[in-house]
C-alpha cells in the first residue's frame, strides 16, 4: 500500500506538466493560424490592381475613354444656356417659397404673440429672405427732363400693373434715378415728389444734381442700387436711349454664371485737353502723352455690371477717383480688377441698323438716334424709334423662360 501510494504521488506532477505543455502549444498554434487568416483576408491591393479592376468594370477601356463615351461633352455645352435658365427659375421658385413661408411664420407669431418653439420653423424664420432680382435698370434723368421721362413711359418702360408684374415675375426693376437740387425742398424737388406720387418709378439718390458731376452720380447709383435690390446685374441707361428689356434680359442671361462682367459698347476716345472742349479731361496727363486715347471702356449711353462689381463700388466709393466723364470713371474703376469686358454692339444700334436687324429677327438691346442724341428733342424722336425698333411685347414676358 505504501509503495502504491508513493508511485501515485510521484506520477501526478508529471501529468500536470504534460497538460500545461499541450495548452501552450495549442495557444501558439491558434495565434499563428489567426495571423495567417488575418493577413489573407486584409491584403491591400496594389494601385495597378485597382486600375485593372476599374477598367474591367468599364468594359476594358480607360477611365477617360469610358467617361467620354458615356457623357457627350458637346451636348453638355450646347445645353448650357438652357440649363442656366432652368437653374435660375428653380432658384427663383425656391426663394419665393421661402419668402412665403417667412410671411406665414411672421403672421403666425404676430397672432399668437409668443415665440415659436418648433426648431424647424425657427430655422426658416432666420433665413435671409431678401428678394432676389435679375436686373436693376437705372435711367439717368434730370429735373428738366420731364418730357423725356414721359416718352419712355409711353414706349419701352412698362407702367402700372405691368411694371409690378415685371418685377415680381421676371425680377426686372426699372427706375428713373435722380438726386436733389442744391437747395433741397425747392420747386425742383417738389415737382419730382409730385411725379413720384403719380407714377412711383423714381429712385432718389443722396446726390446734388449737376451735369459736371455725373461721375459721382454714377458711383452713388450703383452703391445705392446694390444695397436696395439684390440683383444679378445693374444697368445704367440715359433717358434719350430706347431699350428693349426682353433683349437685354436674354443678353445678360448668357453671362449670369460669371462673377465679374462689364458689358457695353466698348470704345477708346481721344483724351481731350483743350479748355474749350465740352468733355475736356483736366487730368489728361495721367493718361500718357498728348493726343493719347483712353483705354477701352463702355460708352456712357448704356452699360451694365454684375453684382460683385456693383458691390465693389459700394464698398470703395470713398476712394474711387472721379474723372471728367462718367463712362471713363467707371472704366478706370474696372481696369485694375479681374473683369471680363464684353463688347456687345447690340447695345448701341443706330436707328437704321435696329430696323434692319428687326427684319431678320435679331432685335437690338438698345437703340440710339445718333442724328438726334443730345442736340434735338429726343423725347419726340423716341416714339419713332420705338415704332421702328421695338421688340414684340411677348418677347419681354418670355425673356428668361
Amino acid at each position: 500500500m505504501l509503495s502504491n501510494h508513493k508511485s501515485f504521488l510521484g506520477e501526478k506532477p508529471s501529468r500536470n506538466l504534460s497538460n500545461k505543455t499541450w495548452a501552450v502549444f495549442l495557444w501558439i498554434f491558434s495565434f499563428c493560424a489567426g495571423m495567417l487568416f488575418t493577413n489573407r483576408m486584409w491584403i491591400v491591393p496594389e494601385g495597378s490592381d485597382i486600375v485593372s479592376l476599374i477598367q474591367k468594370n468599364w468594359g476594358g477601356n480607360s477611365i477617360e475613354q469610358s467617361y467620354k463615351s458615356k457623357y457627350d461633352i458637346t451636348d453638355i455645352r450646347s445645353n448650357t444656356t438652357r440649363d442656366v435658365s432652368e437653374i435660375y427659375h428653380s432658384i427663383k421658385k425656391l426663394h419665393k417659397k421661402i419668402v412665403n413661408l417667412k410671411a406665414k411664420i411672421d403672421n403666425f407669431t404676430t397672432r399668437n404673440q409668443s415665440p415659436l418653439k418648433d426648431s424647424s420653423l425657427e430655422l426658416a424664420s432666420n433665413l435671409n429672405t431678401k428678394r432676389k432680382y435679375f436686373i436693376v435698370i437705372g435711367i439717368n434723368t434730370g429735373f428738366s427732363s420731364r418730357k423725356r421721362r414721359e416718352s419712355i413711359r409711353a414706349t419701352w418702360m412698362p407702367q402700372g400693373e405691368k411694371r409690378k408684374r415685371l418685377e415680381e415675375e421676371i425680377g426686372i426693376v426699372t427706375r428713373f434715378i435722380i438726386g436733389h437740387s442744391a437747395r433741397e425742398g425747392n420747386i425742383l424737388d417738389n415737382s419730382i415728389e409730385e411725379e413720384e406720387k403719380l407714377y412711383g418709378d423714381f429712385m432718389r439718390l443722396n446726390h446734388t444734381e449737376a451735369y459736371l458731376d455725373l461721375s459721382a452720380k454714377t458711383k452713388i447709383y450703383f452703391a445705392t442700387a446694390v444695397k436696395t435690390w439684390d440683383a444679378d446685374f445693374y444697368v445704367k441707361v440715359d433717358d434719350d436711349v430706347h431699350v428693349n428689356i426682353g433683349a437685354l434680359a436674354k443678353t445678360l442671361l448668357s453671362h449670369v454664371n460669371k462673377a465679374r462682367v462689364y458689358i457695353g459698347c466698348m470704345k477708346s476716345d481721344p483724351v481731350l485737353t483743350e479748355k474749350e472742349e465740352k468733355h475736356r479731361e483736366p487730368e489728361y496727363w495721367k493718361f500718357g502723352d498728348m493726343e493719347n486715347k483712353y483705354f477701352r471702356h463702355a460708352g456712357g449711353q448704356i452699360y451694365g455690371i454684375s453684382k460683385e462689381l456693383a458691390t465693389y463700388i459700394s464698398k470703395n466709393q470713398d476712394v474711387l477717383h472721379k474723372y471728367a466723364n462718367e463712362d471713363v470713371s467707371l472704366g478706370t474703376w474696372m481696369i485694375g480688377l479681374d473683369v471680363e469686358h464684353v463688347d456687345d454692339r447690340s447695345l448701341c444700334c443706330g436707328t437704321p441698323v435696329c430696323e434692319w436687324k428687326n427684319l431678320i429677327g435679331h432685335t437690338c438691346v438698345a437703340t440710339i438716334d445718333w442724328a438726334c442724341s443730345g442736340i434735338c428733342d429726343s423725347e419726340d424722336r423716341i416714339y419713332d424709334v420705338h415704332k421702328r425698333c421695338s421688340e414684340h411685347e411677348d418677347d419681354l414676358w418670355k425673356a428668361i423662360v
